[in-house]
């Protein structure tokens, strides 16, 4: 089974996102003990975007900035050098209490030390994505997008940012662009908003062409019945996944792929890495592998980007999770929270176990 993707486009990839900083002490240490730190520009949608934009296919990001704020430019900066493409309006601080992008300040955790991330989102930027600050019958009508990635964090940001992530899966219906829709359920974002973002999810889900997500994503985020459990082990986790599945296509009859990963934590720097697609009426199933990670952190956006790079591409669907799968251990490899594959080969060689020199 392959997706039908548009032929007229000028963009493979489009992501609406909420751009901010990470910052990361030296030496895998953990943040109360550092006076070093390294900084990054980081977004969730942005880390699965990077697969196909270092591999060479067009990239575009829909994002707000602080006006003149050296924050702002770094973020320009590191996103030209992804070779993406961006636009977004400009916000005027308003003060030392105003506007900012967001910081995550995160330990990598190592060893027996789990990783802790803390999220400091006041005043966040990414919160007045506004649909109104974007020509989507340009973007999705004139230039052309073949498939837009949504995820739920940017849907559940803001009331604002949440009828712009609905409003862009209108325009792309309409104009003929695939859907990707990674749920990403997050309790705090949710907090007194359950029906209007159910509502606003459902929607959404009803005309995505891809879905991703887990058991709690699909039961928290669309009202979907459970199966019953599973177990706790992986084995009991591909059973629960696959019962949960049966009722979410039954709800969702346009979506046509299904996927989500499978990790188990040895420790912070071994896990069991697998994943689980559904292409029509077929299961695709990685067993878990045992890899190494020197920062766990994106290693699902990887993978999430490495299926979509693989659909991109045209291959056939046993390639997507092969894909997806080895492109998700490659971002556990990076210090960034995004994987920046030097060529197709590279990621095929960590799904081929070949961990040789290259000369």
């Amino acid at each position: 089974m392959k997706i039908e993707l548009r032929k007229d486009f000028s963009y493979s990839l489009l992501v609406p996102t909420s751009m901010g900083i990470r910052i990361t002490p030296a030496n895998g240490q953990p943040v109360q003990s550092s006076e070093l730190f390294t900084m990054q520009a980081t977004s969730a949608e942005t880390n699965v975007a990077s697969i196909s934009s270092y591999l060479g296919l067009p990239v575009k990001v829909l994002t707000t900035f602080v006006k003149d704020s050296p924050i702002a430019q770094f973020i320009r900066n590191n996103l030209a050098g992804r070779h993406m493409a961006y636009e977004g309006r400009e916000v005027a601080q308003g003060g030392p209490w105003g506007y900012r992008h967001q910081f995550n300040i995160a330990d990598s955790g190592y060893g027996s030390r789990g990783p802790r991330v803390l999220n400091d989102r006041a005043g966040e930027v990414g919160r007045t994505l506004n649909v109104k600050d974007f020509d989507l019958d340009r973007i999705f009508g004139k230039e052309g997008v073949q498939i837009v990635h949504l995820s739920g964090l940017i849907g559940a940001l803001s009331p604002e940012t949440s009828k712009f992530c609905l409003e862009l899966a209108r325009a792309a219906k309409k104009y003929g662009t695939r859907i990707s829709f990674d749920l990403n359920y997050r309790a705090s974002f949710w907090k007194d908003r359950e029906s209007e973002l159910c509502a606003i999810f459902t929607e959404i889900a009803s005309i995505s062409d891809i879905l991703v997500g887990n058991e709690e994503d699909f039961q928290l985020c669309l009202g979907i019945e459970g199966p019953e459990a599973g177990g706790k082990d992986i084995a009991g986790k591909i059973q629960g996944f696959k019962g949960m599945i049966a009722n979410v296509k039954k709800a969702f009859p346009n979506a046509s792929v299904f996927a989500t990963t499978l990790r188990q934590v040895i420790n912070t720097n071994t896990h069991m890495w697998g994943a689980i697609m559904l292409v029509g009426d077929e299961w695709h199933v990685v067993e878990p592998r045992e890899i190494h990670v020197l920062d766990r952190i994106g290693g699902g956006d990887g993978f999430v980007g490495g299926l979509l790079y693989a659909i991109l591409k045209g291959w056939e669907p046993q390639k997507w999770i092969e894909f997806g799968w080895a492109s998700g251990a490659l971002a556990t490899t990076f210090l960034t929270d995004y994987a920046q594959p030097a060529d197709e080969e590279q990621v095929w060689s960590i799904w081929e176990g070949n961990a040789r020199v290259k000369r």
